[in-house]
């Protein structure tokens, strides 16, 4: 087995799940036992300037072996796993050859991963794919992308005969919950440009992702007895319900691809007295994503003036912005990711993120930093998947970016 998947399904077996309800950075407590375990492993490695800093963000250093003058290459990847669903006892399977049939991940529950509802997993028939056991999320995301960062470095320091400039390493807290760059210290981490390692498919290079805000609506209602509630009764669950018949269907999530934006619905709570919703509005085009922040404030308003009065209060708060703008202008380092991917045997997949990556913060904070891939598939749930041999090809992609860049 790649020493990359063998990390993996150790770090898997670690809950780092993020928690998007707290307030304090990391979100989680488990975090910090994936970061110090990692920070062991690259201090053991010969890694130098190992740094596990109050918030728990790791970075090291892999020191220049060159006189050539070169970049500072950044290298990033995040600890947590998604809080949509549990990372708790991850049990990894590796299938072994892969048939093309249906994967069993769980029989006494009848749970199965088939080609006929995955039909990319036929890509990888007469390969070893490492799975979930059907209770639980894998970790790919990012776990895979610190185990490949990892085995990559490692590479250089077992054979120093081979040139290279500085690179830094980063690994994060809170990615998931959009936190992962809000601690991250541009300046001390003193890289020209940096990669995130935290793609899906082999093949993938990204520099476009959503411009992103998350709307919240509230809504107060008047509660009176139903037997009396003619012309009286406000239900503020009715009134969310009319809310979100008046935007346009069409603009979902699951009538939406490419650079199509929309409006997804994430949860809905509330009485008759009160309820709120909340909405993420994603857009690759700013233009776009701004008319679509005024078209709900629009139908806030046109409620409001329904209802006589202030009823409806609606909140937005941009998250994240399309990193295109502040990485086109340095298209080489592009030029470097694809061309390090082809000398790997993969073919770049260059195409926009339909979401986001802590790279598009940190683009935004003057550290143009756009995405790899990390060869899984299914993030976030318990269908995810990850061909050992994608990950092999990822490694191989990072030793060569590194490789490449020297004198650039």
């Amino acid at each position: 087995m790649e020493k990359a998947a063998e990390r993996l399904i150790r770090y898997a077996g670690i809950n780092t799940m993020s928690d998007e309800k707290s307030d304090s950075c990391p979100s989680s407590d488990n975090q910090w036992d994936l970061a110090r375990a990692i920070e062991k492993e690259l201090i053991e490695m010969g890694l130098t300037d190992v740094k596990l800093d109050n918030n728990c963000y790791l970075t090291a250093t892999l020191e220049s072996n060159t006189p050539v003058k070169s970049p500072v290459i950044g290298l990033i990847a995040h600890f947590d796993t998604s809080p949509d669903m549990t990372g708790e006892n991850v049990k990894p399977q590796i299938i072994t050859n892969y048939d093309g049939k249906d994967i069993i991940l769980n029989k006494k529950e009848g749970i199965v991963l088939s080609p006929k509802q995955f039909p990319e997993l036929l890509k990888y028939k007469g390969q070893d794919l490492i799975t979930t056991d059907g209770n639980t999320l894998l970790g790919a995301d990012d776990k895979a992308g610190i185990a490949e960062i990892v085995t990559a470095v490692e590479f250089f320091l077992n054979n120093p005969e081979v040139t290279h400039g500085t690179v830094r390493l980063g690994f994060t807290p809170d990615e998931e919950i959009g936190k992962g760059a809000d601690r991250f210290n541009v300046k001390e981490f003193g890289a020209d440009f940096a990669f995130t390692v935290d793609g899906g498919e082999a093949g993938e290079l990204e520099f476009e992702n959503f411009n992103a805000a998350l709307a919240t609506l509230n809504v107060r209602g008047r509660n009176v007895h139903p037997g009396t509630a003619k012309n009286q009764m406000i239900n503020a669950l009715v009134v969310v319900n009319r809310f979100i018949n008046m935007m346009p269907p069409e603009m979902r999530p699951e009538h939406t691809a490419g650079y199509e934006g929309f409006y997804h619905l994430v949860d809905i709570n509330g009485t008759v007295e009160e309820a709120t919703a909340r909405f993420l509005v994603r857009d690759h085009n700013r233009t776009l994503f701004e008319e679509k922040k005024e078209r709900l404030k629009s139908i806030a308003d046109f409620l409001n003036n329904i209802y006589g009065e202030e009823r409806i209060e609606l909140q937005i708060k941009d998250q994240y912005y399309n990193m295109r703008e502040k990485v086109e202008p340095h298209y080489h380092i592009i030029e470097l990711a694809a061309r390090s991917m082809r000398q790997a045997g993969v073919e770049p997949i260059i195409k926009p993120i339909r979401g986001g990556t802590d790279g598009a913060r940190l683009s935004f904070m003057d550290l143009p930093t756009p995405n790899i891939f990390t060869g899984g598939h299914n993030f976030h749930g318990r269908y995810e998947f990850i061909p050992i041999s994608s990950m092999t090809l990822a490694v191989e992609s990072i030793k060569n970016i590194i490789i490449n860049a020297e004198g650039l």
